[in-house]
């Protein structure tokens, strides 16, 4: 890997052009005319779209929420995005010479805006392609798609095929990718044109969905004929379990790397930063929703980190293989946090200030808030630096950033809390419930409208008037690359892909406004 690379701002669409007019050997980065660097752009093209602004009415946390100060998927984005363009633009000051191999970008000072600007787009769209209701949105579809697989995906020697692990496996860091790069049709078949940086930064999971079915399947396979003994399988895992990429962006990803000099499997360095971020983001501040909304207090969270250091503690006394003084250092972490919070708290329980209970929650609360994440961004910071020889390697990749970090514990613990006092509540698992259902009653719906179209022989139900009506209520951008001649894959994978498209589009409110449009048509379809 090198950086000049790695921080391509040439786009697809200019490559194209130029190779129209010139051919391919004059192929090369576009000639600034501004002041401003191609990177730069890419944040205000995604910050401009309307799926941007649709987050705003998609689950974070908490479904269908009436608090506004709880967080949205919008402004979940944005604090990611935030905190990404903080350690860019720390790395760009204070560790400028990591960046070493692209002396034009430190001579001319493009390094302390490429970087920053980067970090901030990936940040701002790593959820875009994420479906209503959250992850159990992405659970819903892929249930759907496992009950239904039989029925709608063809078998190649009695076998589905791996493309439909696409549905199967649903991500949403898949379908942000085809998002960004497809169904933003404008003139062309471009996307929004995001330079080459960013789009293999964005790319979370480098792998397809069949890429790690072959990884498994290889290793299956060894295993059955070797008496289910897998300890001298000479196979590997994928290092990550989901994909990142659908099968219909395959040629897109691959001139991605092609330019970038990355391969499948192998992540771009800066995607790591944008991950750490996204776990800080959630951890801290999913903490903080869940005092604002009252389903614990500021000393339940204090109570909860002290008890987990000292379960750590016994852990690592217990376990001899683990690394006493790292661990150490990490739990002093925790310690930190707790002792500035605590002693804020104490503050800010004065007489003389007079606050109520609610408004002492809240203000230990933000407080907690500021210290947690100067310790995580900080630590992210630091750890980014002293691996970056490892995060670049080709041979053995890294599967994540937070684990290297001495905040990691800390991390942990959030999340250990969130899940404890948040994400298990009766009422967020109720409207959790109530959203799987809305999507697997719509998909049903839907899928009348789509199955069959493409074939003109058998139409089947997609052509009564309940089949026409649920297509036309789809978004027409989708239906027109559904229905694009030059389109070459499978009708199943079409027809699957454009039931994902339209769901994963959606917001919650909207999905259940639809849902309950077509369920009082759907009584005679």
């Amino acid at each position: 890997m090198n950086w000049d690379k790695l921080l391509h701002n040439g786009r697809r669409k200019d490559k194209s052009d130029s190779e129209l007019t010139f051919g391919k050997k004059n192929w090369g980065l576009k000639e600034q005319i501004s002041a401003r660097e191609e990177i730069e752009r890419d944040f205000d093209r995604i910050l401009f779209l309307a799926p941007t602004r649709r987050l705003a009415d998609k689950t974070q946390v908490f479904p269908l929420e009436q608090n506004d100060s709880v967080r949205t998927r919008l402004t979940h984005s944005y604090e990611v995005s935030n905190l990404a363009r903080s350690v860019g633009t720390q790395l760009a000051y204070d560790y400028a010479n990591l960046f070493s191999d692209e002396e034009g970008l430190k001579r001319e000072g493009k390094l302390t805006r490429t970087l920053p600007s980067l970090l901030a787009a990936i940040g701002l769209a790593h959820d875009l392609g994420n479906p209503p209701f959250g992850h159990q949105g992405e659970s819903a579809i892929q249930d759907w798609f496992a009950t239904n697989a039989e029925m709608i995906f063809p078998k190649e020697d009695g076998k589905i095929s791996h493309i439909y692990n696409d549905f199967i496996q649903f991500d949403g860091n898949s379908q942000t990718i085809r998002l960004l790069t497809q169904l933003q049709v404008l003139n062309d078949k471009f996307g929004i044109n995001l330079t080459y940086a960013t789009l293999s930064a964005m790319l979370k999971y480098p792998q397809s969905s069949a890429y790690v079915a072959r990884k498994n399947e290889a290793i299956q396979s060894w295993t059955e004929e070797n008496n289910n003994n897998s300890k001298d399988c000479p196979y590997s895992k994928a290092t990550w379990k989901k994909h990142g990429y659908c099968y219909s962006e395959a040629r897109i990803i691959e001139d991605v790397w092609a330019e970038t000099g990355l391969a499948e499997g192998i992540r771009h360095p800066l995607t790591y930063i944008m991950e750490a971020c996204d776990d800080i983001a959630y951890s801290v501040l999913d903490a903080e929703d869940i005092i604002k909304k009252g389903l614990a207090s500021f000393h339940d969270l204090i109570n909860h980190l002290k008890h987990y250091m000292a379960c750590e503690r016994d852990k690592s006394n217990i376990d001899t293989s683990v690394d006493k003084e790292l661990q150490k250092t990490k739990l002093a972490v925790i310690e930190r946090l707790v002792q500035k919070s605590v002693t804020k708290h104490d503050d800010f329980s004065k007489p003389s200030l007079d606050l109520t209970p609610a408004e002492l929650n809240d203000v230990s609360m933000q407080m907690f808030r500021v210290f947690a994440m100067n310790e995580l961004v900080a630590s992210v910071t630091t750890s980014f630096a002293q691996n970056l020889d490892r995060l670049m390697s080709k041979d053995k990749p890294i599967k994540d950033l937070m684990s290297l970090c001495d905040a990691s514990i800390l991390c942990d613990a959030l999340k250990d809390f969130d899940k404890k006092w948040g994400y298990k509540n009766k009422s967020v698992l109720r409207l959790e419930l109530e959203g799987h259902n809305y999507i697997h009653n719509l998909m049903d719906m839907l899928w009348i409208g789509i199955h069959g179209r493409l074939n003109k022989s058998d139409p089947k139900k997609s052509k009564t008037p309940f089949g026409e009506y649920a297509y036309g209520r789809i978004s027409e951008n989708y239906r027109r690359v559904f229905k694009d001649e030059s389109n070459s894959l499978p009708n199943a994978y079409k027809e699957a892909q454009l039931l994902t498209d339209a769901i994963s589009g959606m917001t919650d409110s909207y999905l259940i406004d639809l849902h309950n449009e077509l369920k009082a048509l759907y009584k005679n379809p």
